[in-house]
């Protein structure tokens, strides 16, 4: 990057935490707010406060330290309010390239070895691809072909934990907080966003959260079309001709007695190395049970059945107008892809999966700020290229101080071999499953 355009970066980033810091609340907070985001930018490694402190106050380590860990861990912030604001920054950016078209929910996952940390529990990790003790977050995104952008993170609570007290108030969870599904507390946060006036899409979810009939039945109630994955076991019936209803099967079975005729091949975008096709097939289906049939709408049952494979791979459930083209389903059904590259970058790029404290707010405020630190991100990518020298996250890296050394880090004799924080794929569960294909990062 020339002298010129770091300069003219660094002047972008200063307006950009301006207008975080003017929903911040005290103007003490002005400078731990742009010292957290600037570490989590600037620093290499791991984005705990320490090693933050050093690179943002290499002359003053100590000091810094203690004003981010009190900004993050303790200051009375509302993480609702600078989400809402980083939304409204990043937003422009986004939709100059055209409208949002979807709202993605998921959830992502923080292993973890202690007991302590709020909210860990022996549960599914996508990112390690079994049951071990982690953390686990509820997120909702909003996206185009361009971008994707986070707008709500909310933990996901055991009910363990809802109902122990002593641990309760260890990790000061907040009184109102209760106990609820993930698949709950997600259209809670579709709910948030239709009443904030966030710009409608369509509503996409993996099988996790798209098997939930109750969930589906929200979004429909909020005037928001979805296209929701599912398990090949979801009973449906198809609609014949006439609006006759077939026998009720799964959808599976459904998809092996269809006619050769009714598979198509669908190209639906150019990945990182090669043209994305696959086969597909669609068809109207109703899921209610008949003893509720006054509830029974139409729906559309999309198939993929990749040519090779034995049987089909992937379902949706989709309440889009039958008149939507074949190939634009498709395409909006596979934009959840963009959910994983937010979760990818986020971690490997920001630190999302680095918070060391062990309380609810603290842990919050250091997912709103990554997430902060992600959208300044996002609207630099026309204005720097993403796989250049200087790529989107490089900011100005003060000298550490000679010797510094982060806690518990080994000593460079002795280090092993950094390890990279991967993502392991999974074809169950919630998020965490990495499309390499179709993920170019912000930067290398």
């Amino acid at each position: 990057m020339g002298r010129q355009a770091w300069e003219e970066s660094e002047e972008r980033f200063g307006a950009y935490v301006g207008g975080l810091t003017r929903v911040i609340g005290h103007a003490d907070r002005a400078a731990p707010l742009k010292g957290y985001c600037t570490g989590l930018l600037a620093a290499e490694g791991r984005r705990s406060v320490e090693p933050m402190a050093a690179v943002t106050a290499p002359a003053g380590v100590s000091a810094q330290h203690q004003k981010l860990l009190h900004f993050v861990a303790n200051a009375p912030w509302s993480d609702e309010i600078v989400l809402a604001k980083v939304r409204e920054m990043v937003l422009p950016a986004i939709e100059r390239h055209g409208p949002i078209e979807a709202w993605i929910i998921d959830d992502t996952s923080f292993p973890k070895q202690g007991k302590h940390s709020v909210g860990v529990h022996r549960q599914y990790c996508g990112q390690l691809g079994k049951q071990a003790n982690c953390q686990a977050v509820v997120t909702l995104s909003i996206a185009n072909h361009h971008a994707s952008l986070p707008i709500a993170y909310r933990l996901y609570l055991p009910k363990e934990w809802t109902e122990d007290a002593a641990r309760r108030k260890k990790a000061r969870i907040p009184e109102e907080i209760t106990f609820k599904t993930k698949p709950q507390i997600a259209l809670d946060q579709i709910r948030a966003a239709c009443a904030a006036g966030v710009a409608r899409g369509v509503v996409l979810m993996d099988a996790a959260y798209g098997c939930h009939s109750a969930l589906r039945h929200g979004v429909s109630a909020l005037a928001l079309s979805y296209v929701a994955a599912i398990a090949w076991t979801i009973k449906v019936q198809a609609v014949t001709a006439g609006g006759k209803l077939g026998p009720r099967m799964s959808a599976k079975d459904l998809a092996l007695g269809l006619p050769t005729h009714a598979w198509r091949t669908v190209t639906w975008r150019e990945g990182t190395n090669e043209r994305l096709t696959s086969r597909f097939a669609r068809v109207r289906v109703r899921t209610s049970p008949i003893r509720r049939a006054k509830d029974r709408t139409e729906e559309t049952l999309l198939i993929e059945w990749p040519k090779g494979e034995a049987e089909p791979t992937n379902y949706w459930l989709s309440t889009l107008p039958e008149s939507t083209a074949f190939r634009r389903l498709v395409d909006i059904a596979k934009m959840r892809w963009r959910i994983e590259r937010d979760y990818q970058e986020l971690k490997q790029e920001i630190g999302l999966g680095h918070y060391e404290g062990r309380g609810w707010t603290g842990f919050h405020h250091h997912g709103t700020l990554c997430i902060a630190a992600y959208g300044f991100l996002i609207s630099e990518r026309e204005t720097i290229p993403p796989s250049g020298p200087g790529g989107a996250g490089s900011l100005a890296k003060p000298a550490l101080p000679d010797g510094y050394r982060p806690r518990g880090a080994p000593v460079p004799a002795s280090a092993a071999r950094p390890q990279l924080d991967r993502h392991h794929p999974s074809h169950t569960g919630g998020g965490d499953r990495a499309h390499a294909t179709e993920m170019p990062m912000l930067r290398t």
